[in-house]
């Protein structure tokens, strides 16, 4: 499969690596072609990866993955272009985070709105489902790093397109079917993007950042 992803940082490198190795084409999206760090990872991979912008990912892409900073992931989605994003899946991976007063950083937005809503607003004609932001992206492309069952929580608005991701999270990193949750509609991406403050203490507490969630569940009477 032809796949975009946005953004040339760790989250964006992991997922573009991984699926690579899964036998897709990447094309990883940048404001400029000539991106350092992107360039250095498609050099890394040989003829299936790719530096491109934006909108030329955009293009590119049968599914496209948002790990844009969640500062600017709307004014990358607009640099992609509407016309690109028509009609196709958008991964929105993304946290609304913001470091402007340094470590730890606070959320841009949350309670009552968030910042996959905001991507679906903009861009009714995408299927946006939110999806593998709770976790570091090393667990989101090896989920096998963390012992046990544990899960991985996405949302959207339409029933079809969050099925077809999981399918695709399950088959291309590894992910146990019955560990996806889908926590609903698009407004449940509020819930996921503030599970990042304890998220981060939780980081800072046990040491490493390769750990996740397991929801326990009362056992069948």
């Amino acid at each position: 499969m032809k796949i975009a992803v946005l953004g040339t940082g760790m989250v964006g490198a992991a997922i573009g690596t991984a699926l690579v190795q899964a036998g897709h084409e990447v094309a990883m999206g940048s404001r400029t072609a000539d991106n350092e760090s992107g360039t250095q990872w498609a050099n890394s991979l040989g003829e299936a990866a790719r530096c491109v912008t934006f909108a030329n990912a955009a293009a590119f892409g049968e599914i496209i993955f948002d790990c844009t900073n969640g500062a600017n992931s709307l004014t990358a989605l607009h640099s992609a272009g509407a016309g690109n994003l028509r009609g196709k899946i958008l991964v929105h991976v993304a946290n609304p985070l913001d470091f402007s007063n340094g470590m730890p950083p606070s959320l841009s937005i949350c309670n009552t709105d968030s910042l996959g809503e905001q991507v679906q607003r903009a861009f009714p004609e995408t299927r946006v489902v939110k999806a593998l932001n709770t976790m570091n992206c090393d667990v989101m492309v090896d989920p096998s790093r963390v012992s046990g069952d544990h899960n991985l929580f996405l949302c959207g608005n339409d029933a079809a397109t969050k099925a077809e991701v999981a399918d695709h999270l399950c088959a291309w990193f590894g992910w146990k079917p019955g560990n996806v949750i889908d926590l609903g509609d698009i407004t449940a991406a509020r819930g996921m993007e503030m599970f990042l403050p304890l998220w981060l203490r939780l980081w800072a507490s046990l040491g490493s950042p390769h750990f996740n969630i397991q929801i326990a569940r009362k056992n069948p009477q």
